[in-house]
């Protein structure tokens, strides 16, 4: 995924504006996706190696927004339909399998 700088700053900000909506502690986040907390501040940051994780992130967070009550912050650089990337497992994110390790 090729962002400009302005996209990654974008997509960060609507994460972390998603994140505050859920209510939830990182600590319950990482729980949740059954990932490290060293993992899930590398998806707060987009430095995830793999292009899948930020994909089952974001779909994590506005499912938990819309379960604490709130409308989700919508995504501008991350399109909606994952089967539109050739270079996203469509897969692995319905599965919500995070790659292993913290990288």
């Amino acid at each position: 995924m090729s962002l400009t700088p302005q996209q990654f700053e974008d997509t960060r900000r609507e994460i972390w504006a998603n994140f505050k909506l859920t209510g939830l502690t990182k600590e319950q986040v990482a729980s949740d996706l059954n990932i490290s907390l060293v993992k899930l501040d590398k998806l707060f940051a987009l430095s995830q190696k793999s292009y899948n994780d930020p994909f089952i992130f974001r779909d994590y967070l506005r499912e938990k927004v819309i379960e604490a009550g709130k409308k989700p912050i919508p995504f501008s650089s991350m399109g909606e339909d994952v089967h539109n990337y050739w270079f996203l497992d469509s897969e692995i994110i319905a599965k919500r399998q995070m790659t292993a390790g913290d990288d």
